[in-house]
């Protein structure tokens, strides 16, 4: 188990998907998500597969110290059902004094299992960032001089960035005061030191989906969009109601305003 340019080329902002976007020095592919635009909504299965990449994979550097693990079960998000939800949080093992500081020590004595009331462990094993927020820190769309123009055509893009730098890898490395750097066409600078953490069917996803490097990539993006964003869903219903509310009571302001002065015009 477990997304620059001038105002005359604004035309040119419109990137369908597989399209490439400057994003800083690297560039971005603006994927499709279910997610996006105003009736978009997270794809479940794709949330649990990213759930699952992240476990198997990412979760070796990263954590996830900002997210409760009894939203894995909410709907709006991967949804699994109760039982297996606590059965995934059973895997983690953590002391009470770590779960406080959102911290994870391997090395202390009294280790219990994290309960559904525990938010993710935090992982500072390799220095690696923490993957909570991740999708909202990074925008993967710029420009152009800093109008912002793309990112109001197509969104802030940090889901985008994050599926382009783990499948940016071209296989170049070089050696730079002792630490290997990886070329990576997505990431600002060309070079970064995290080597490609995919490789192909680096997890075997239950729902029989091939896990490709750009599929596993698309799939954990969009779960680290979710965990930047849990209650997008929501809110976009919501926000529809409050729509709805407010075409009504303008209807009925209009009217009123109508009867009230119809005599006046007659």
């Amino acid at each position: 188990m477990l997304k620059n340019a001038t105002l005359a080329a604004l035309a040119a902002l419109t990137f369908t998907s597989g399209a490439y976007a400057a994003g800083g020095d690297g560039k971005t592919v603006d994927y499709d998500f279910s997610y996006e635009g105003p009736f978009g909504t997270y794809d479940e299965n794709q949330l649990q597969r990213g759930l699952q990449v992240y476990t198997q994979v990412c979760s070796a550097c990263h954590g996830l110290k900002f997210v409760p693990m009894r939203t894995l079960a909410d709907e709006g998000g991967p949804h699994l059902p109760e039982e297996q939800m606590k059965a995934y949080v059973d895997q983690f093992l953590i002391s009470d004094e770590a779960a406080n500081m959102h911290l994870y020590d391997p090395e202390e004595d009294e280790l219990r299992a994290l309960a559904p009331t525990d938010n993710f462990p935090a992982n500072n094993a390799a220095g690696a960032p923490d993957l909570s927020l991740m999708a909202k820190a990074r925008a993967g769309f710029h420009g152009p001089y800093g109008t912002g123009i793309n990112q109001l055509m197509n969104g802030i893009g940090g889901a985008e960035y994050i599926a382009s730098l783990l499948t940016g890898y071209t296989g170049e490395e070089k050696e730079e005061a002792g630490t290997i750097l990886y070329e990576n066409t997505a990431f600002p600078g060309g070079w970064i030191s995290m080597g490609p953490p995919l490789y192909g069917d680096d997890v075997e996803f239950a729902d029989g989906t091939e896990a490709t490097i750009e599929q596993q990539s698309k799939d954990v993006a969009a779960f680290l969009r979710w965990t930047a964003e849990p209650h997008q869903n929501s809110r976009k219903q919501t926000g529809f109601i409050a729509v709805f509310f407010l075409i009504v009571l303008t209807a009925l302001l209009y009217l009123t305003n109508k009867r009230l002065w119809k005599k006046v015009k007659d």
